[in-house]
């Protein structure tokens, strides 16, 4: 392929995820003011559910051409690539309060998430069984946030919701739909050619997977956080963090372990740095908001201090 195509199909993609960005969370606010549901859950749910399909596609895409490193790499450098850049770079320009009812059972999930896929992975294998343990947290998860989204919906019933006309509805929706179908479409493209490129130059698979990869999928996130900082939308950015993480621990790697025959293998680097790093953020990310109801723009610089040095032994291997 002629590098001035590749040039263009990144700038195509470039500017399919900042346009799709500005309408995705232009209609998940809507629907967060339309229905009386926190910004928080709707972050949490609707917006995170929509922005890991791409780690989803890639890894389960992975598993079955036989890049299982690339694959679990994604699932685990996303996570960590949400907290340590995305979240982190959220914390230094907004640093925002939350509501600990709506926060705390999240945080925890989140947590446990990491921290059990250390545990059932820490032989090298990841099997079907134990892995279901997984999705009953992610069950658990979805539970949590019907229940939040109905109470928000019952507070906004008991004042008086507003009347909404059905075109409107259908226009805002169609927003949000295409939306996140041109930040999916932007992410692949700059994946598909910022991973190609990071291969030619002999880059290792699980190395892309954590980083190139991760970042690329991640690009949902990291869209929607700067288009939620830039519209001091910092509830939907966090919820929509939080969110995506727990989706990822939980749903993807059971996903590809189902896919590739009952078990998983894991590398080495995935046990020895991936995912002690993983669990490092996720502490970080959660502790000072469950002790005061705040996060700190102190927080987002430590967060994007350990980003920066797990990128730097991830290279140094």
């Amino acid at each position: 392929m002629e590098i001035w195509i590749a040039v263009l199909l990144f700038l195509v993609g470039l500017v399919l995820i900042i346009k799709g960005g500005d309408w995705f969370l232009g209609g998940a606010v809507w629907i967060a003011e339309a229905t009386g549901v926190p910004r928080f859950i709707i972050g949490a749910t609707i917006v995170s559910l929509a922005t890991t399909l791409p780690e989803l596609t890639v890894s389960l895409t992975g598993v079955l051409q036989g890049e299982v490193d690339m694959a679990v790499g994604n699932a685990v450098g996303s996570v960590t690539a949400n907290l340590g850049l995305i979240l982190g770079l959220s914390l230094v320009c907004i640093p925002s309060a939350v509501r600990r009812e709506q926060f705390e059972l999240k945080a925890f999930l989140m947590v446990c998430s990491a921290a059990l896929l250390m545990i059932l992975c820490r032989g090298g294998v990841l099997r079907e069984l134990p892995g279901l343990i997984l999705f009953v947290i992610f069950g658990v998860y979805l539970w949590n946030n019907l229940r939040d989204a109905r109470s928000g919906m019952a507070e906004q019933s008991s004042g008086g919701r507003r009347r909404i006309s059905r075109r409107v509805l259908a226009g805002k929706l169609v927003l949000f739909g295409v939306g996140i179908l041109a930040i999916v479409a932007g992410s692949r493209l700059l994946i598909d050619y910022g991973s190609e490129l990071a291969l030619l130059l002999g880059v290792p698979s699980s190395i892309v997977g954590v980083t190139m990869v991760a970042i690329g999928t991640s690009l949902p996130e990291l869209v929607t956080t700067l288009t939620a900082i830039a519209k001091k939308e910092a509830s939907m950015s966090v919820g929509n963090i939080i969110g995506a993480n727990v989706i990822d621990l939980t749903m993807i790697l059971p996903a590809c372990t189902a896919v590739s025959g009952g078990q998983l293998v894991i590398g080495g680097q995935t046990t020895g740095l991936d995912l002690p790093a993983c669990l490092l953020l996720c502490c970080v990310a959660v502790l000072p908001p469950l002790l005061t109801e705040r996060f700190y723009r102190w927080q987002g610089v430590v967060m994007l201090a350990l980003y920066g040095g797990y990128v730097f032994a991830l290279v140094g291997r």
